[in-house]
């Protein structure tokens, strides 16, 4: 009969045949299919412990250095008790803004907050990069509205809310209490918006009856597309159950709920609206928002203020001491993103090809076009690449005049990957010159491609010198082919 042996029975064993039987360890460690070390560690558990030692014990270590420090945690878990609805990426702006020395992680927050069951663990969400996000390059551009509900008032009715944000800024333009969200209170409440902030270029809603008639029974324009018209805004529809076109305003409408409404009954709807404008004024002014890197709404919305409805150009500030803030200037790639200090930062794709000046003031990065500011990130780069990133190509770059010198040039179009093909090799040309037509000429050992009298690109020449002449005598590129009759 075949009797199975445990572990620990396996490993007695191999210690009896050492110490009884006189055997080598070797030869035991060979028979047992274990290292000799292996053996002298059971030998010398069992010598300490008797056959208590032969048995595994706990693999946890006895110490882990980059464990977060208690002091920090315990801040953590004060914190977020005081504010149930801040998250691990604000807990870490707070602790930053307390002069926290060695901050933890954004994962080792999320976990202390698991630990103290401050949160409860969910499945991960969709990654940033699967979404596509857009955003309107200045504020005052376009603000989405909407009507959202949940005010419980005292004698259990329901009011609702006539609320609207600015796409770029997020800045609260419309919290407004009505008790029904008809046609007239919600136009009374954009023409209030209007008064206080300035008319928009265009408005993003949703299909509501009460912002146009076009799932109506009518054919005419409805109260709140006459007031868009008579004020020279367009008027922006979403797509038919799309709601995630009006994103930034469904999100505020979380925002407020957590923050605001989660418990609360008002007495009535001065009550509300009382309470309500207190907490929008600490959402525009007091309230950091991570997707404007943990600035205030207002920080972007006021620079829309007293400025003309076209951007211009403004001269950057300056210190107590008068010296300009460092900046550097980028040209925004196809996918709408600037590289600097080795580290990519989004601007927008409807900037592709343009210039933008890139302004690091402390942990962020701003990006300005035209001397308005377009976008905030927090610094990803290290600071000690900064520098370098400020001195390369600290300037736009200055059209350089083509050199008056007598040559041969031929014409080519430059092709969808930025391309020019010149003897038979591929220059660079840049994909801001796609599909237009340029100028090749050989000076030297040089390649100058230009258009008109402006130089774009200089190369060493890189094809066969003995193909040169043959692309000098096509002017015109590879000849067309023409089938005979």
């Amino acid at each position: 009969m075949i009797v199975e042996l445990n572990v620990v029975e396996q490993r007695y064993q191999a210690v009896l045949e050492v110490l009884n039987n006189g055997a080598t360890v070797t030869d035991v460690a060979r028979r047992y299919g274990v290292a000799r070390q292996t053996v002298h560690e059971w030998l010398r558990r069992y010598g300490s412990q008797g056959l208590a030692g032969l048995v595994d014990g706990s693999a946890r270590p006895l110490s882990c250095p980059h464990q977060m420090p208690v002091e920090i945690e315990a801040k953590i878990v004060e914190m977020r008790r005081a504010h149930p609805g801040w998250g691990p990426r604000t807990l870490l702006h707070e602790l930053e803004r307390a002069g926290v020395d060695m901050l933890p992680s954004l994962s080792a927050t999320h976990r202390c907050l698991i630990r103290h069951g401050l949160i409860n663990p969910q499945a991960r969400r969709r990654k940033r990069s699967d979404y596509k996000r857009w955003e309107r390059s200045r504020a005052m551009e376009l603000w989405q509205m909407d009507i959202v509900g949940g005010v419980k008032l005292a004698d259990g009715s329901e009011a609702k809310i006539v609320s609207g944000v600015d796409d770029h800024s997020r800045f609260c333009i419309s919290a407004y209490v009505v008790v029904r969200a008809t046609a007239r209170p919600t136009c009374d409440a954009l023409a209030l918006a209007m008064r206080r902030h300035g008319v928009p270029e265009q408005i993003l809603t949703d299909n509501g009856k009460v912002f146009t008639g076009r799932f109506g029974p009518g054919t005419g324009e409805v109260l709140f597309d006459r007031i868009c018209r008579e004020n020279g805004i367009r008027h922006i529809l979403t797509r038919p159950r799309s709601p995630t076109t009006t994103g930034k305003i469904e999100r505020w409408h979380k925002t407020m709920r957590r923050e605001f409404l989660d418990g609360k009954v008002f007495a009535d709807i001065a009550d509300a609206q009382a309470q309500l404008d207190v907490w929008v004024e600490h959402y525009n002014h007091g309230r950091p928002h991570q997707s404007l890197g943990m600035k205030t709404p207002w920080d972007r919305f006021q620079l829309a203020r007293n400025e003309p409805a076209a951007p211009r150009p403004v001269e950057p500030s300056t210190d107590p001491a008068g010296v300009m803030p460092p900046s550097a200037t980028r040209r925004v790639d196809r996918k709408g993103t600037i590289s600097f200090a080795a580290m990519r930062y989004r601007v927008g794709v409807w900037l592709a090809g343009q210039d933008v000046n890139v302004v690091c003031d402390g942990a962020l990065v701003q990006i300005h076009h035209r001397g308005v500011l377009i976008a905030t990130h927090a610094r990803r780069h290290e600071p000690g690449k900064q520098q370098a990133g400020m001195q390369r190509r600290s300037r736009p770059r200055e059209a350089q005049p083509r050199p008056t010198v007598s040559v041969v040039s031929v014409s080519r179009k430059v092709d969808s990957s930025g391309n020019v093909s010149f003897a038979g090799a591929n220059y660079r040309v840049g994909n801001a010159y796609r599909r237009r037509q340029v100028q090749v000429a050989v000076v030297g050992e040089h390649v100058e491609i230009a258009i008109g009298e402006q130089l774009i690109r200089r190369h060493k020449v890189k094809h066969d010198r003995t193909r040169e002449h043959g692309a000098l005598a096509n002017p015109g590129g590879r000849p067309r082919r023409i089938n005979a009759a």
